[in-house]
């Protein structure tokens, strides 16, 4: 009996982490850190891959503050695949693939490339060779779709640059030809590249972006351990994808092993993160495996039933602690994955040793999340939000992220509507901020430091506003 008993195991509530002596403010701390093995954000926060909450609009706003989103799969594969297109066309220094059309095409072709990869021009060649580009303006005032680009594009005067010109030279190029593309070509006059206005500005306005070595936002994509998984793998890396997420409810499991070890050999280059798991046991395995972070977790989300249904999982706190002891010795970071309430919770993850926070209800009820805005009689804003494990989500779906279609582990439910997720990123960014300067974190590896105690339920009631009625406007992330 008493081998099995594992002992006390805490949540956030039951901890509260000791203050230290500080000498750093809450401005100077650095809180860029290792998603993966290789792979760096300059803000810790990942939104979960579920399906009312990321998709590539919710990715790109998090990808533009410092973070990263994760896409869902319940889409059919090349539905997935275009998420991640949007996101890699999103925005970049040096656009190393644009997309080109023939002098012969016509202009309703062109029209339709334009929409569906929402962009105002397009370089015109000939086998390789710069003839032109195309653009909105070029379109303006034709009627007759029939017409061949060739026709209309704008040749005469051509503006272009050689490639590797310096983005600095570029701004100056586009500035002083009043133009919005600046098209690269080579030696030979073939199309290398193109350069646009709007990424620059971009550049400008987010320099927080996590970004790609070709300057293009990270995408990251979530995979079940599935039959189909290898082709939508194949797919997702296609679309140069930067990170896949195994994603299932219990990550220690012989199908998942199965599959990272499929993945790894099948795309050696891409990293590969998987969960989700509560135990030090996993964390090694996992590792072994050729994991390239782990993601902790189980039972703990807002939305999710397992540990009602299975009786199964471990207090977040702790499941952190362990799984991090076991993967510091690798030099693995761990993802914190569910169960924070409020903005200190992601401090104590954090503390416990994980390198990052992947976010669920906090980003839910977002402008950029997927879904209308649902409007009560009284006016209140709310939007949709459930579990990958409820029946709904399992509906669509089908089954493989909990080995089971007979019993869901997840709700469905709603939630207020936020507005833009930036606004309650930089709450969040600026609530860690705080915490850090409190412990004197200079950066998020002192955060592991940081000594903890735990405490009573008196003192869970202490720590949260008591004695007073609040005004329901105070607190969002209640």
């Amino acid at each position: 009996m008493a081998a099995r008993f594992r002992g006390l195991a805490l949540t956030f509530d039951d901890i509260l982490l000791e203050p230290g002596r500080s000498s750093s403010l809450p401005a100077q701390v650095k809180i860029a850190t290792f998603l993966t093995k290789k792979i760096k954000i300059n803000i810790p926060i990942v939104s979960a891959a579920m399906d009312t909450l990321t998709e590539s609009e919710m990715a790109i706003a998090l990808a533009r503050a410092g973070g990263i989103g994760v896409i869902h799969r319940n889409l059919a594969i090349e539905e997935q695949a275009a998420e991640v297109r949007k996101i890699k066309r999103s925005e970049s220094g040096v656009v190393n693939h644009p997309l080109t059309l023939s002098p012969e095409a016509t202009l309703a072709q062109a029209k339709e490339l334009m929409s569906n990869h929402n962009i105002s021009g397009i370089p015109v060649v000939n086998s390789r060779s710069l003839k032109g580009i195309l653009t909105q303006r070029d379109l303006r005032l034709e009627t007759n779709l029939n017409k061949k680009v060739g026709e209309v594009m704008t040749s005469e005067a051509l503006v272009t640059a050689k490639e590797g010109v310096g983005l600095a030279e570029a701004e100056k190029l586009l500035k002083e030809h009043k133009i919005e593309k600046l098209p690269l070509v080579d030696s030979h006059g073939y199309l290398t590249g193109l350069i646009t206005w709007r990424d620059l500005s971009k550049m400008k306005e987010y320099p927080l972006a996590a970004k790609d070595i070709k300057g293009r936002l990270l995408a990251a994509a979530s995979l079940g351990a599935s039959e189909e998984t290898l082709l939508r793998a194949t797919a997702l890396v296609k679309e140069e994808v930067d990170i896949l997420v195994i994603d299932t409810a219990h990550g220690h499991h012989s199908n998942v092993l199965n599959t990272l070890r499929l993945l790894k050999k099948a795309f050696p280059k891409v990293e590969i993160v998987v969960g989700n798991i509560a135990t030090a046991a996993a964390a090694k395995d996992l590792i072994k495996a050729g994991a390239d972070a782990i993601k902790v977790g189980i039972g703990s989300g807002s939305i999710c039933t397992t540990r009602d249904i299975a009786g199964v999982g471990v207090p977040q706190f702790t499941a952190i602690l362990e799984c991090a002891a076991a993967a510091k010795r690798s030099k693995v970071p761990v993802i914190a994955d569910g169960g924070m309430v409020y903005p200190g919770d992601i401090a104590k993850a954090l503390a416990a040793g994980a390198s990052s926070v992947m976010l669920g209800n906090m980003l839910s009820g977002t402008e950029e999340s997927p879904g209308e805005i649902l409007i009560t009689s009284d006016g209140r804003r709310y939007k949709r939000y459930r579990g990958m494990g409820s029946y709904e989500a399992m509906k669509k779906r089908g089954t493989d992220r909990y080995f089971s279609k007979e019993v869901s582990e997840g709700i469905a439910a709603k939630v207020p509507f936020k507005g833009p997720v930036n606004g309650v990123v930089k709450k969040l960014v600026s609530s860690l901020r705080t915490a850090m300067g409190y412990y004197g974190a200079k950066n998020i590896q002192d955060l592991w430091k940081v000594n903890f105690w735990q405490v009573t339920t008196a003192g869970q009631r202490e720590s949260h506003p008591h004695s007073v009625m609040m005004d329901s406007e105070e607190e969002v992330f209640h």
